[in-house]
């Protein structure tokens, strides 16, 4: 991603479709600044994996298969952020391929949609790097992870 964002954004991917087969592409994401990558699922539908932050690293999310909401929040004070701050909350699904950015300086969570979501996260830091910027919150302290029926 050449240009730097201060918050997160979407990076719109694409699907092509043929009599060969499906090639799912995000060509707009680079690998700049990218030293590492981990991929995590949950064991059920339903399930919040949140608050994590890093005032150094950013995070690049990609769901690979299912679908999740995942959440940021820029953090205000760490010892004591302020559970009213806005949240910026994202769908993201393998039907409709994205990217979300994560600057430095946001907590992060997500809400697996499917029993079967995979999430890929990309990271600015190696996990050396990660142990002295981790900082955790309580999976509800912005509870964004309600579903409201349309």
């Amino acid at each position: 991603m050449s240009k730097k964002y201060t918050e997160p954004n979407l990076i719109p991917g694409g699907l092509a479709v043929d009599d060969r087969g499906q090639v799912t592409f995000i060509n707009d994401f680079t690998f700049d600044g990218i030293k590492r990558f981990y991929m995590v699922s949950n064991h059920n539908a339903g399930f919040v994996r949140a608050w994590h932050a890093h005032k150094k690293e950013a995070k690049y999310v990609l769901v690979v298969r299912g679908a999740a909401v995942v959440g940021a929040v820029e953090i205000d004070d760490w010892k004591n952020p302020s559970n009213k701050t806005e949240v910026k909350r994202f769908v993201l699904s393998e039907k409709t391929p994205k990217i979300l950015y994560i600057p430095e300086g946001y907590a992060n969570g997500f809400k697996t949609m499917t029993s079967n979501t995979q999430v890929m996260f990309f990271s600015t830091s190696t996990l050396e790097e990660s142990k002295d910027d981790d900082y955790r919150f309580d999976s509800r302290y912005w509870d964004i992870w309600a579903i409201e029926e349309r």
